[in-house]
């Protein structure tokens, strides 16, 4: 995704603030509605005492101090000292309910986004950078969250305030109370001033983030083409960039909410100073005492940090938002390769495999596989040659239904294999890669990821089989050694080995091997040739090579250039054509020499 794309995404979630995506984050609180009620009715009793606090010490001022009653005022505070103890453990409940409660939600996001990252195509991530998707996964979620809680809690505590406090006051003396009440819409329209200039530089700073956190990605995936290239001095440079034009909209931001308080504070001040004024006057008349001043004074000072922290949830509920509208357009986004109605699984998918006049482009203009037709027989072993971006590897992402073909029809058993559903083709379909990928976990937690119900027998067996036991014996844990992220504990031929081996014990019906020996040594190649032999006797098999000895005995070979196939035959076939396929072949061995071990040897009727 270039960075246009990302600004202008930011951009448009940032400036909607929809009644339907308010309505769709109370979707995410109601199951949990049990747990919301307890903490929106805690927070509601906390905060009522605390504006009950403030009556109860105008009156052990009035009815107690001034008035020389020791019974009223032993009296008072001990109702206020039961109160406050109350209090607390009325504070630790709903701090209590609103962890419990902003962990539920938030487990749930990240539930239902990575759930729902696993049914979307290989479409999405090719055009969605890990960056982004990580950031809805981690920072939204927790947003989401944290405004279903604590945002919850200081928008439901400053409502409650300003209402027990205005209730309060008009008890108290109501002509002061109208002073507060003239001194909060200035407030109001202060709060709201500030707070569009500080949310729209904030906005700056999260499209900043994004492109910040997909460069931190880009740079820790691929530290070693980093290192190789010696590319460090010009990333920090690019980083640098990004990283002040972050700080410059961050200190915009943060300078904006420092001047914000104290013109709040100023305001707050001409409002106490006109009630200390007009309440001198009242007092002279009889129209207040002196414990009903002390109250007023709080109650203005208890009504502004509320108005203050409205004006800040509201600005977090504008984050909080623009993060749901981006997590649910994760959540709305349909996969373009899904079952379709009725898709059955026939228990096997053994069969022919036949592309009927296939045509497949990943961008309109750019076709990359054009009328393709090919028939594989049950049970055959074909081979792909050919120069790189021919169309090698969509060929088998296509059997492997990870893309759908744009026109033609893909079929495996006679049957269209849209019929199917995608588990009855991917669970039958083995794959070893050119660059294999191991999860962090012990070598047999990888070697069972395909097939859960294996046995440890069943595990060392297929391990052998791919000739991955014997540097598997040699570690100091064997099986259970840790092989780290992306397997970055095992050499590349170790993690090819287990792959296969991995491979081996799932028992594919269908085996597909994309350049699995072009990173590997000659002996690691020659293990994995074994390997591959014992995986391919019940197999159909398709093998990439630009190995052209690891190929010579596949029943057919295809050499497949612009999305067609230019030659078709047996090693010795080509050879003798003196084509396509004579020229790679001769071209490579003139560099090479034949390899020792070699799977597909030539037959001695064949020519050299």
């Amino acid at each position: 995704m270039s960075d246009w794309q990302f600004e202008l995404e930011e951009e448009e979630f940032s400036s909607q603030f929809s009644g339907r995506t308010i309505l769709r984050i109370l979707g995410l609180v109601k199951p949990h509605w049990p747990w919301l009620v307890g903490f929106l009715v805690t927070i509601a009793v906390v905060s009522a005492q605390d504006s009950y606090f403030t009556f109860l010490s105008k009156r052990m001022v009035d009815e107690g101090i001034v008035a020389g009653d020791r019974a009223a005022l032993m009296r008072i505070a001990t109702t206020y000292g039961a109160l406050l103890l109350a209090q607390a453990g009325g504070v630790f409940g709903f701090i209590y309910l609103a962890g419990i409660l902003g962990k539920r939600i938030q487990y749930d996001i990240q539930k239902m986004t990575f759930n729902h990252l696993q049914d979307l195509s290989f479409s999405y991530f090719d055009r969605t950078p890990v960056g982004w998707i990580m950031s809805r996964v981690t920072s939204d979620s927790q947003r989401i969250a944290e405004l279903t809680t604590w945002g919850l809690l200081d928008f439901t505590w400053g409502v409650m305030n300003i209402i027990t406090a205005v209730y309060f006051m008009t008890i108290i003396n109501w002509q002061l109370a109208l002073i507060v009440f003239a001194a909060i819409p200035i407030l109001l329209l202060v709060a709201s001033q500030f707070q569009k200039k500080i949310i729209a530089e904030y906005r700056r700073v999260r499209k900043l983030n994004s492109k910040i956190t997909g460069s931190y990605n880009e740079n820790i995936t691929g530290v070693r083409v980093v290192k190789a290239l010696g590319r460090e001095e010009g990333n920090l440079r690019e980083f640098g960039v990004l990283s002040r034009e972050m700080y410059r909209a961050s200190y915009r931001a943060a300078w904006l909410s420092a001047l914000f308080l104290p013109t709040v504070q100023f305001i707050s001040a001409v409002a106490t100073g006109s009630i200390v004024w007009f309440s001198g006057w009242q007092a002279e008349i009889g129209g207040i005492t002196i414990g009903g001043i002390q109250a007023f004074v709080s109650y203005v000072t208890f009504m502004m940090w509320p108005v203050q922290d409205m004006a800040r949830v509201y600005a977090e509920m504008q984050h909080a938002i623009a993060s749901a509208e981006r997590v649910f357009s994760l959540l709305d986004t349909r996969p373009e390769v899904a079952d379709q109605p009725g898709a059955m699984d026939p228990g096997t998918i053994r069969g022919d495999i036949q592309f009927e006049h296939v045509d497949f482009w990943y961008e309109a203009d750019k076709p990359v596989l054009t009328d393709f037709t090919l028939r594989v027989k049950k049970g055959e072993t074909i081979a792909l040659v050919g120069p790189t971006g021919g169309g090698k590897s969509t060929i088998v992402n296509l059997l492997c239904r990870f893309y759908e073909p744009q026109e033609g029809v893909i079929r495996i058993g006679g049957r269209d294999y849209t019929q199917l559903s995608l588990h009855a083709i991917q669970s039958r379909i083995g794959v070893v890669l050119q660059t294999p990928h191991l999860f962090s976990g012990t070598i047999h937690e990888n070697l069972r990821y395909g097939r859960l119900d294996a046995t440890d027998e069943e595990i060392e067996e297929a391990a052998r089989l791919a000739g991955a036991h014997d540097f598997i014996a040699t570690l100091d844990r064997g099986y259970d050694e840790e092989v780290g992220e992306g397997g970055n504990l095992l050499s590349v031929g170790q993690k090819q080995l287990v792959s296969l081996a991995r491979a081996i014990l799932a028992r594919p019906e269908i085996f597909i091997m994309d350049e699995a020996t072009s990173s590997v040594d000659t002996l690691t190649e020659a293990l994995i040739q074994r390997g591959m032999e014992v995986l391919m006797r019940d197999c159909t098999s398709i093998v990439i090579a630009h190995r052209l000895s690891t190929i010579k005995r596949a029943d057919r070979i295809l050499v497949i250039e612009g999305g067609r196939i230019a030659e078709m035959g047996t090693h010795a076939e080509l050879l003798r054509a003196r084509g396509h396929y004579y020229r790679l072949y001769t071209q490579q061995f003139c560099r090479e020499r034949e390899q020792t071990y070699d799977l597909f040897q030539v037959p001695s009727a064949a020519p050299a």
